[in-house]
């Protein structure tokens, strides 16, 4: 017998959703918020795997644009959610990795401007969060990303700090500073004269 948990899922994770919009500033709008803790409940299944988890990037792009109309939305709705995913919860391994967030973040972007697009004649309030989603692609990266540490139970240590800082120095990230800030760090790119 199995236990369905998916509303209870879906409903910790909008409360943790909007916590990081609210501590990060973010404007989103209500549905953006609850589409976001519905791709982050389908990333918890062990069943919903999403290709952008296998394959690179540029590939399940190609392959999304090269399929037929019905199936291509999915597949595009599929690789904006999985690259949203990745980019918030493995930044910091993708970053290891050599890829730019710059690139990862334009190829969620477009996927999902590319779906919403081919909503045009859809209800105009699907259309929207799948703009929301392309337009503020990186601003929803840095709302999973909190999510990721807020759900981790992963000690801090000052490597965990240094690499932070790292971080924050190349990205200039306000969510980033204020992390530091909550470590007893004050973020600074200037080096104190005596």
């Amino acid at each position: 017998m199995a236990i369905d948990t998916s509303g209870k899922i879906e409903g910790f994770f909008l409360e943790t959703v909007e916590a990081a919009c609210k501590n990060q500033k973010v404007e989103a709008s209500t549905a953006a918020q609850t589409y976001l803790a519905g791709v982050l409940a389908d990333f918890v299944r062990p069943d919903a795997l999403n290709e952008t988890l296998e394959r690179p990037l540029t590939l399940v792009l190609d392959d999304a644009l090269q399929t037929p109309a019905p199936e291509r939305f999915e597949k595009l709705k599929n690789l904006g959610d999985g690259t949203l995913y990745v980019a918030g919860f493995f930044g910091d391994h993708l970053e290891a990795r050599g890829v730019n967030d710059g690139f990862v973040t334009s190829i969620g972007g477009f996927a999902y401007r590319t779906a919403a697009n081919m909503l045009r004649g859809g209800t105009a309030s699907v259309v929207d969060i799948y703009r929301e989603l392309a337009e503020h692609f990186r601003t929803f990266v840095e709302v999973l990303a909190e999510v990721a540490e807020r759900t981790s139970f992963s000690p801090r240590t000052n490597t965990g700090a240094l690499k932070l800082y790292e971080k924050w120095l190349r990205t200039g990230s306000d969510r980033l500073a204020r992390e530091l800030m909550a470590q007893g760090l004050t973020p600074t790119t200037r080096i104190g004269t005596a």
